[in-house]
């Protein structure tokens, strides 16, 4: 029998795991773990500040928002007048308005948002990938499963394009959940087959293991390193009803389900409550539009975004309503739970808008603007209903308390108990900070 034949016939015992193949890249960390979680609303295609959390009504007319700002439950704090809903519960977040960087690529910007490193080379066509992994990553590496077996990192609906897990190795990447508002939404499958129990399965495992005995003396280069632990977390994953009842989201009341909206924004904000509740360590959403159709843009809010002629604004009012709605639900639901000081959310795009608005033939819109923008801050047992920083009368750049995207994941680091001054080791060996700078957001903490 050949080496390959061995290998096959070993794989074949594992019928039972329907996961194996994905779980056989996941790594368990030997560091202790915290019961909190952070969930990211990854705005991606970077959406207006001046639109959304930092209106200037009193700018000229080619610099003014096009929205009328509203007042919150939060005396001095207003955002858009298509945010009721987050009106109502300000004292519920805090907003940081006077985030910085200086990259105003989607690609690139979005790097230096999810990892905390500029990359070496930018690249104008938005088509980096990052050369460090993003925070979802470390937290896998330095967290592992939780207790519940539930898995440390998941993306809604599917992994960020320009992030990677890099040297710390594919194993701590993102687990993908797919499309939860889709009709033909599938929760990952990770039950047992018809037929195999857990006795079943234990007995497999342990035939596994005498397999494994006879193929380390026959593994000379050391390609199956790390098998029998892979497989522990896949056996781990396959016990635990947690793990598999925390995608299923029709467990939710239909009332519930409508609070947040039938759209990918709202099924995902559930979605990713369940699975922090569940006890995963980050839940990444992919915020770029809720729905498909010509009504639905990204926020790229050019003068023609996605090639779509016409002002921005009525493509906004579509968009933010949606938001509205999905992230107050989420706010709303995280408190009604009593999770606030578990789980963290943090709303944020790679960049922000230009203050000037650009017109022609096709449109209004605003460009590219990483100088200044803002970020959305809940529970995570942070000081909440407050601004923090400002910009000046055209929302250009900050004027008091400056943060930079290292400052933010900084904070998140915080909460989720990764201390973020040790290194990790890349493919040369060379030891890496997880953040090369940055602090955690003191008014915040």
């Amino acid at each position: 029998m050949n080496r390959r034949e061995f290998m096959r016939i070993g794989s074949l015992c594992l019928g039972g795991l329907s996961l194996s193949q994905l779980l056989s890249l996941r790594s368990q960390a030997a560091q202790p773990r915290q019961d909190t979680s952070v969930i990211l609303l990854f705005l991606h295609g970077g959406p207006s500040q001046l639109e959304t959390y930092d209106l200037k009504p009193e700018a000229p007319s080619d610099y003014r928002s096009l929205f009328n700002p509203i007042s919150t439950n939060v005396p001095g704090m207003d955002i858009c007048e298509l945010f009721p809903r987050q009106a109502k519960i300000a004292d519920k977040f805090s907003l940081v308005r006077s985030l910085h960087h200086d990259v105003g690529i989607h690609s690139d910007g979005g790097i230096i948002v999810l990892t905390g490193k500029r990359p070496s080379k930018l690249d104008p066509t938005s088509g980096s990938k990052s050369e460090h992994p993003d925070f979802g990553s470390v937290t896998s590496v330095m967290r592992g499963l939780s207790d519940k077996g539930t898995p440390p990192y998941v993306s809604i609906p599917s992994k960020f394009y320009m992030v990677q897990p890099t040297y710390l190795g594919m194993q701590h990447g993102p687990f993908e959940s797919t499309e939860p508002s889709s009709a033909n939404y599938r929760p990952p499958s990770l039950k047992l087959q018809a037929g195999l129990d857990g006795q079943h399965l234990f007995e497999r495992r342990q035939l596994l293991r005498q397999f494994d005995r006879l193929r380390n003396d026959l593994d000379l280069n050391g390609d199956l390193e790390g098998n029998d632990k892979f497989r522990d977390l896949a056996f781990q994953m396959l016990t635990s009803p947690d793990a598999a009842s925390s995608f299923e989201i029709d467990r939710e009341p239909d009332s519930l389900r409508d609070r947040y909206g039938r759209n990918m924004w709202g099924q995902g904000c559930l979605l990713a409550r369940r699975l922090a509740e569940a006890g995963c360590g980050v839940v990444s959403l992919f915020f770029n539009t809720p729905k498909t159709g010509q009504e639905f843009t990204n926020w790229d809010d050019h003068v023609l975004n996605a090639g779509r002629p016409g002002h921005f604004a009525k493509y906004m009012k579509v968009r933010l309503p949606y938001m509205d709605q999905a992230l107050a639900s989420l706010i709303e639901d995280i408190h009604e739970r009593n999770l606030e000081k578990k789980i963290m959310v943090v709303a944020v795009g790679e960049f922000g808008r230009t203050p000037r608005l650009s017109s022609n033939n096709s449109g209004t819109g605003r460009n590219h603007w990483p100088q200044a923008y803002t970020a959305l801050f809940s529970g995570g047992n942070l000081k909440m209903g407050q601004v923090v920083g400002a910009t000046n009368s055209k929302a250009e750049y900050p004027t008091h308390s400056p943060y930079t995207p290292q400052d933010m994941l900084a904070t998140i680091y915080q909460h989720l108990g990764i201390d973020f001054t040790q290194s990790l080791v890349d493919h040369q060996g060379r030891p890496i900070p997880i953040l090369p700078h940055g602090k955690p957001i003191g008014e915040l903490i």
